[in-house]
């Protein structure tokens, strides 16, 4: 089975948001005039963007908006129609082997083969990322997310917070050095959602750990995003900082905005501009 069919599966108010640890300059990841279309339909379209080492960087966006298209395209799960991905300075998909070993991916909505038990489950991925001292790894991480009584459960029995709580410890098997979140949290009570989010902070703060994800819970966007791109119809609507984007548009809060671009039916994208783009032309 390969990595590519298995790999297919943010904070409360009072969470402080941890400074941005970025440790060099260069880009872990690199998307150039990425453009994805099916029939006639354009999922994603000339899309540029760039993610560092220790950065939190949110991927908004109304459902349709090209966000799942643009993820899956970075973990080559699909095959761009025109533009480039590069990772650690390598291309994708032409060293996606290399790629996947160094990045993991979490959501809410990926589904775990159901007839196999937690820690079975832990097992194989484990060896799909080659993860020395697997045993240990596994029982690091299932006590990490409070959830060792369940490693000898069958995963299908799981209810869907503890189900997210299995995907998480998958998704840091391998201590990734990029992190792709679906709604990572989305089927998690308070409790525990505060937990996990204080987890990945952690991890991120220790290790460098960049992060790309989705959300629709714009207030948690606010308290952990270092920078935010709200795509529409498959572009680049706004980008900066969560503060940034707010009061750029006149709004009191990324909420707002979010609500109004969803409500508004056609809204004219602005030109995608990756920080690169800016230094060229400053």
């Amino acid at each position: 089975m390969s990595v590519s069919s298995i790999i297919v599966s943010c904070a409360p108010r009072t969470l402080q948001k941890l400074p941005n640890i970025t440790v060099m300059n260069d880009p872990v990841l690199e998307v150039r005039s990425l453009t994805k279309r099916f029939g006639s339909f354009i999922a994603v379209d000339s899309l540029n963007f760039e993610l560092y080492p220790g950065e939190i960087l949110g991927l908004l966006g109304v459902n349709g908006a090209g966000k799942t298209t643009a993820m899956s395209m970075v973990l080559g799960l699909i095959t761009p129609d025109s533009g480039s991905i590069r990772a650690f300075g390598m291309d994708m998909p032409a060293r996606r082997t290399q790629i996947l070993r160094r990045i993991n991916f979490c959501s809410a909505y990926t589904a775990l083969p159901s007839n196999l038990l937690v820690w079975q489950n832990l097992d194989v991925f484990a060896g799909l990322y080659g993860v020395r001292n697997k045993k240990q790894r596994i029982s690091e991480l299932l006590e990490m997310f409070e959830i060792t009584s369940l490693k000898n459960m069958l995963t299908g029995h799981l209810s869907s917070g503890e189900t997210a709580r299995v995907n998480f410890c998958k998704a840091l098997l391998n201590q990734p050095d990029v992190l792709l979140m679906d709604e990572p949290t989305a089927s998690l009570d308070p409790d525990i959602a505060d937990k996990v989010r204080r987890i990945i902070r952690q991890v991120q703060q220790e290790r460098g750990m960049a992060v790309l994800y989705t959300s629709h819970n714009m207030r948690d966007v606010e308290a952990v995003c270092d920078r935010v791109i709200f795509m529409h119809k498959g572009r680049i609507l706004y980008q900066g900082t969560p503060t940034e984007v707010a009061e750029r548009n006149s709004e009191r809060s990324l909420e707002q905005l979010f609500i109004r671009v969803a409500r508004s039916g056609d809204v004219e994208c602005i030109p995608s501009v990756t920080d690169k783009d800016k230094k060229e032309t400053s």
